[in-house]
């Protein structure tokens, strides 16, 4: 849970220099970032179209990427890119707009990915 301005504390110190927003203690000493542990899955990127609570607009969602999250970023700006749409990256899954489904496949399959359909 994201924490509000006044709840974040000291912000800089100035003997330990500028703190972090996250967990409070020094730029230098932070982990947070550190951590990012890949997701658990079984090595196959699923691709799938849904319209549920987006009123009715389709996006294509693509899960099971074994990618830290910087990596992800960059991944989700290339296949934006490649499919000429806006998009958005959740949860460690990618949102592409529209029903982007077949580019996707070629696209991650290409770039060596295990990739299968999956929904309706």
């Amino acid at each position: 849970m994201a924490k509000s301005k006044k709840d974040l504390g000291v912000v800089y110190s100035t003997d330990q220099g500028t703190m972090c927003p996250l967990c409070g203690n020094p730029v230098a000493t932070c982990r947070c970032g550190k951590n990012d542990a890949l997701p658990a899955g079984d090595g196959i990127v699923r691709l799938s179209r849904e319209t549920k609570g987006r009123k009715g607009k389709g996006v294509t969602v693509v899960r099971g990427l074994p990618l830290p999250q910087a990596e992800l970023k960059q991944l989700a700006k290339q296949l934006k890119q490649k499919c000429g749409t806006g998009g958005t990256l959740k949860n460690s899954t990618i949102e592409i707009q529209g029903d982007q489904r077949d580019t996707l496949l070629e696209v991650l399959s290409s770039m060596g990915f295990k990739v299968k359909l999956s929904g309706g």
